[in-house]
């Protein structure tokens, strides 16, 4: 029996189940999942466990829904998803709330992840009225060439446990502008703000069918079943690189339009002409953003030998100075990462970085339980072979590794088979646009720590994945293009 709390008031007792063609529903097998607290490993309450054939279900009532919901005037859809980013503002307080519990960060955090992932719907909105083709005449003369823009049909969409709403908002919100229908299946940690999405959704007018909700502890049995379904077209999925990988093969036998967005190994640059103070407040948004438990974050601090000891000692005061606990108590600044095994294998870099050489500026040691938390940590001098610079980290860990030439940092970035975000501090301009143009990722940003906007092409190259989310370039993996050749008489 889990207690009441009132972060779940934004959930119905019904709406913690699977969402079907717009019904509520339990697992035909009657079984429900736990949802567990991170900051004390106790029990907030059971979501009902979906089974691939209820996934199936859920895909018969998105492919039901498609062909309506793709006839539907632009204008319409996009009212809908304007009136739900209202409807998620003025709850704004309440989301925060039920994210902290579910997944451990702050609550201002949280308010913080509500303000971006909402904007989603927003910026979505305004780009279903703008979707459109071309008409030219062709190069020979004799006929016009026409080409229109159609929705890709019903989709897939796999969505982590780090930003349990922007995580789905960002596939939601162009799926929904182009006229797709979609499953969603939310990680089974953090399920209950997607459940309370849903909701939203169909309080602001989506139709049924149009969003199906399969939350389950089944996740490859799930997504095998619906990819092997030929009515399904398209598959977004956000995570590892490794199950990445698996669904990128599964993709191939229906020859679905894929988009991925995986894992990360941003590199940080500090140059000798950075302003220290605020490459510091960069490095801040950078790598504690989420706990660190973000695939954008700062993974490897690679810091100019002249500055490197002011650095350090700067951000050593900074990150040493955060109180962890407890993401809805006040006054905290670090919730707890997501799970046991979390806290291990950030354990196990740091201690492994340590017998490398690295001397440990602040933190370094997880306090005993309950909960699985683990301080902010500064190493420096962490040698450049070390495991804590080729894997990602996911958690407050900020390891310095120095260097002497520009040229031996843009090296040391680049080694890594990731490509998604990075960033630089240098106050020279050419050096700038050097960076820009030799950084092997999707996303730069020089002189700040924050590079997602939802109006910007979120995405990398590598094993970071393919495809775009946010911008004018996020429809357009919802999209397909038709050519029409018409006569000219």
């Amino acid at each position: 029996m889990t207690a009441h709390t009132p972060a779940l008031d934004l959930l119905a007792p019904d709406q913690r189940g699977i969402l079907i063609g717009g019904t509520w529903r339990e697992a035909d097998s009657g079984d429900r999942f736990e949802v567990i607290d991170p900051a004390d490993g106790s029990v907030i309450t059971t979501v009902a466990d979906a089974s691939a054939g209820e996934a199936i279900e859920a895909l018969d009532a998105a492919v039901e829904a498609q062909h309506s919901w793709s006839r539907t005037p632009p204008r319409e859809r996009g009212e809908i998803l304007r009136t739900a980013f209202e409807l998620v503002t003025a709850r704004a307080d309440e989301f925060a709330a039920l994210m902290s519990l579910e997944m451990g960060k702050t609550v201002a955090e949280a308010r913080g992840e509500v303000a971006y992932g909402i904007e989603f719907f927003r910026w979505y909105a305004e780009e279903a009225v703008r979707i459109h083709g071309r008409y030219m005449q062709a190069p020979a003369g004799g006929s016009r060439l026409l080409t229109l823009k159609k929705p890709v049909g019903p989709c897939l969409f796999v969505t982590p446990w780090n930003f349990p709403l922007a995580m789905g908002t960002r596939k939601i919100g162009p799926a929904i502008a182009a006229g797709c229908t979609m499953v969603v299946k939310p990680a089974h940690q953090t399920p209950l703000t997607m459940l309370a999405l849903a909701g939203v959704l169909a309080e602001a007018g989506l139709p049924d069918g149009v969003l199906n909700i399969v939350p389950t502890t089944d996740a490859a049995g799930v997504s095998e079943a619906l990819m092997a379904d030929d009515r399904l077209r398209k598959v977004s999925f956000t995570g590892s690189t490794g199950i990445g990988k698996v669904l990128v093969r599964q993709s191939a036998e229906q020859l679905l339009r894929v988009s991925m967005e995986l894992g990360g190994n941003a590199p940080f640059l500090v140059f000798e002409d950075a302003d220290v103070d605020a490459a510091v407040d960069g490095a801040m948004l950078a790598k504690m953003r989420n706990m660190g438990e973000a695939c954008t974050a700062a993974n490897r601090f690679l810091v100019h030998r002249s500055v490197a000891a002011e650095f350090a000692e700067k951000l050593g005061k900074r990150m040493g100075a955060l109180t962890v606990g407890r993401g809805q108590d006040t006054g905290v600044d670090v919730g707890p990462l997501i799970d046991e095994k979390a806290v291990e294998s950030v354990s196990q870099l740091v201690t492994d970085a340590i017998h490398d050489g690295a001397t440990v500026v602040c933190g370094g040691q997880a306090p005993d339980g309950p909960g699985f938390f683990y301080p902010p940590t500064v190493l420096l001098d962490v040698p450049a072979e070390s495991a804590i610079n080729a894997e990602e980290i996911f958690g407050p860990v900020a390891p310095i590794t120095t260097f002497d030439t520009e040229e031996e940092a843009v090296a040391r970035a680049n080694d890594t088979e990731y490509g998604l975000s990075s960033y630089a501090y240098t106050r020279d301009l050419a050096r700038t646009i050097r960076l820009a143009e030799s950084l092997d990722y999707g996303m730069v940003g020089i002189n700040t720590g924050l590079v997602s906007n939802p109006a910007a092409p979120f995405g990398g190259v590598k094993a970071s994945g393919f495809g775009r989310e946010g911008g004018f370039e996020g429809i357009e993996e919802y999209l397909e293009t038709t050519y029409v050749n018409l006569p000219a008489g």
